[in-house]
């Protein structure tokens, strides 16, 4: 079998025809990489197989279908002879306070960026370990970290997708098998367009909050994310890659902040904390 070392690696790619998945495809494929990039719908990469030829295969997946996971993994596997790196990137954003949303809105999203993933993670393993290589990545969000109101459920979703990940790196690092959790701020992507967001049905009296959110995020600077495949091609040919990774420069500040508030809350508890322990047995 192929060692990951040779020049050109294969990637399999989720949500692959819009946003940060459509630009890591187009850059992999263009410093001459193959791809399996997939899709809800075909016709959506049908461009990328009249530019790339046979560097490239297209494949049609619902994430939130495991037997159609298990099944693109293994055709985009026995096409290539083998994969290199995983990016979990397929996913979208509920918009509505915790309130709002139904039940069924929420388990919709997590069908898609929590199960769609797993889905992923479960039908590439056996085949990585086989080959005792691979990189299995996953787009986050600084999100994981920093919870916003309005979009509570999508930042939710971050959150376990992100406990996932981090388990995950340490059961299979025993595999030769590395993990690295993608966490993007704020970019021009397709993102905030109708195809990655659904709103759930409002209620009058969060209209007014809901409106001074979005407007506040409209003055928020936003990334390019045509700047992103270089630092993306140093995470995945790095000998040792980090399990998180931040895309743009406000994330650590945001995050360093968040943290602060939080250990500093934590420690102001603490006596209290310390009483609940009782003795020890």
């Amino acid at each position: 079998m192929a060692h990951q070392n040779e020049t050109g690696k294969v990637w399999f790619i989720t949500g692959a025809s819009r946003g940060f998945g459509r630009i890591w495809t187009e850059a992999a494929l263009k410093r001459g990489d193959k791809v399996a990039a997939t899709a809800r719908k075909l016709s959506s990469l049908a461009d990328l197989k009249e530019q790339y030829g046979e560097n490239v295969l297209t494949l049609a997946l619902d994430v939130t279908k495991p037997d159609q996971v298990k099944t693109a993994v293994e055709q985009a596997y026995h096409h290539f002879g083998k994969l290199n790196i995983v990016m979990n990137n397929a996913g979208y954003s509920l918009v509505g306070t915790i309130e709002e949303a139904s039940v069924e809105d929420v388990r919709a999203l997590y069908e898609t960026n929590v199960f769609g993933a797993v889905a992923v993670i479960q039908a590439v393993l056996p085949i990585l370990r086989k080959q005792g290589y691979g990189h299995i990545l996953g787009t986050s969000s600084t999100l994981g970290h920093v919870a916003l109101p309005v979009i509570g459920y999508y930042c939710s979703s971050k959150w376990a997708f992100e406990a996932i990940f981090e388990s995950l790196a340490a059961e299979i690092k025993q595999f030769g098998i590395k993990v690295t959790i993608v966490e993007p701020g704020a970019y021009a992507t397709e993102f905030g367009s109708p195809e990655s967001l659904w709103f759930a049905a409002g209620m009058d009296v969060y209209a007014d909050f809901k409106l001074q959110f979005v407007e506040g995020l409209k003055t928020s600077k936003r990334g390019d994310p045509n700047a992103t495949p270089e630092a993306l091609f140093k995470i995945v040919d790095a000998e040792n890659p980090p399990l998180r990774f931040f895309l743009g420069n406000q994330n650590l500040p945001a995050v360093r902040k968040t943290y602060a508030d939080r250990l500093a809350i934590w420690e102001s508890w603490e006596a209290v904390s310390s009483a609940a322990q009782g003795e020890s047995k």
